[in-house]
C-alpha cells in the first residue's frame, strides 16, 4: 500500500509548490506595480508643485511689471509704509523663488508660503494704485502737463536711442567688414607617411585645411590663426598653448601664423599630432584670430 500511494503525495507535494512559486511572484509583481504606482505619484506631485510654482513666478513678474507702471510716483505719497511693507514683501517672494529653483525636490510648504507672500503682494499693490489714483485725480493737470513732458523726453530719448542704434549697426558692420573669412574647410586623418587615413583611430596625424578668400576691408599684416578640435567625448585635443577670446583665455589645439595681404589664401593647413586614442564620431573644428571666431563645423570620423 505505501509504494501504492508514492507517486499521489509526489504529485501534491509538486502541485503545493507550484501553487507556492505562483503566489510568491504574484506577490512579487504587485510589490513592483505599487512600487511603480508610488513612483508615478510622486513624480506628479513634484510636476504639479513644479507648475504651481512657475504660474507663482508668471504672476510675481506681472505684479512688478504692473508696480512699474506708478513706480516713479512714489516721491508723491507722504506716507511710505505700504511702499516699504511691498518692497519687503517683494523680496520675500525672490528669496522663496530663488530657494525652490535651487531645490532638487519641491517643496509643498514652501510653495504654499510663496501663495501667501504673493498674496500680500496683490493686496499692497492695490492699496498703493488706490493712493496713486486718488492723487492724481487730486492733481489731473499737473499730471497732464507731466505727462506731456515725459512724452517729449521719451519721443527725444527715442530719437536719440534711434541714432545710437544706427551708428552702432554701422559700426558693427564696419568691424565684421575686417573679419576674415574661411571656406572650404576641412579635416583629414593621415598616416605616418602622410598619406590619407580613413580610419580615425589608426591616424598618426590630423590635417585641417581651408581658404582664406580675398577682403579688402582685413587690415593686411601677420596674422596668428589658432585651431581648436574637440573630440566625441567633448574634450579638446592637444592644448598647452592659448589665445585671449571675449576676455578670457582659450586653450588652442595648434596655430599657424600666415601673411595676408589681402588676396586669397588657398589650401592653409594646419596640422597636429595625434597623441592620444581617437575614437569615431563626431568632431568639432573651430579657427579664431584677431578676437574673431572664424569658423565652428561639426564632422563625422568614421572607424
Amino acid at each position: 500500500m505505501k509504494n501504492k500511494f508514492t507517486p499521489l503525495i509526489w504529485a501534491v507535494i509538486i502541485l503545493a509548490l507550484l501553487l507556492l512559486g505562483a503566489v510568491i511572484f504574484s506577490v512579487t509583481q504587485v510589490t513592483s506595480l505599487k512600487n511603480q504606482v508610488e513612483e508615478a505619484n510622486l513624480q506628479n506631485e513634484e510636476l504639479r508643485l513644479s507648475n504651481d510654482q512657475l504660474q507663482l513666478t508668471n504672476e510675481f513678474d506681472a505684479i512688478n511689471a504692473e508696480f512699474r507702471q506708478y513706480e516713479d510716483q512714489a516721491t508723491r505719497i507722504a506716507n511710505d509704509t505700504i511702499l516699504a511693507k511691498y518692497t519687503a514683501a517683494k523680496a520675500k517672494v525672490e528669496q522663496l523663488i530663488k530657494e525652490l529653483n535651487s531645490e532638487k525636490t519641491k517643496n509643498r510648504a514652501r510653495i504654499q508660503e510663496l501663495q501667501n507672500e504673493i498674496g500680500t503682494l496683490k493686496g499692497l499693490l492695490r492699496h498703493y494704485i488706490a493712493q496713486i489714483d486718488s492723487l492724481n485725480k487730486e492733481n489731473g493737470a499737473l499730471r497732464q502737463e507731466n505727462d506731456e513732458v515725459r512724452a517729449r523726453n521719451r519721443e527725444l530719448s527715442s530719437k536719440v536711442a534711434d541714432v545710437q542704434q544706427r551708428n552702432e549697426t554701422l559700426t558693427e558692420r564696419m568691424t565684421l567688414a575686417e573679419k576674415l573669412n574661411v571656406t572650404g574647410l576641412s579635416i583629414t586623418g593621415l598616416k605616418k607617411n602622410g598619406k590619407t587615413e580613413k580610419n580615425i583611430t589608426k591616424a598618426k596625424q590630423l590635417m585641417v585645411t581651408f581658404t582664406i578668400p580675398q577682403n579688402n576691408s582685413t587690415p593686411v599684416g601677420s596674422k596668428t590663426i589658432y585651431l581648436r578640435i574637440v573630440n566625441p567625448e567633448g574634450q579638446l585635443l592637444g592644448g598647452g598653448m592659448s589665445f585671449d577670446f571675449e576676455g578670457r583665455s582659450i586653450p588652442a589645439t595648434a596655430r599657424k601664423t600666415i601673411e595676408y595681404a589681402g588676396d586669397e589664401i588657398p589650401g592653409v593647413t594646419i596640422y597636429w599630432d595625434v597623441n592620444t586614442t581617437l575614437n569615431p564620431g563626431d568632431y568639432t573644428v573651430e579657427l579664431f584670430t584677431d578676437g574673431y571666431r572664424l569658423v565652428s563645423r561639426h564632422f563625422t570620423l568614421k572607424k
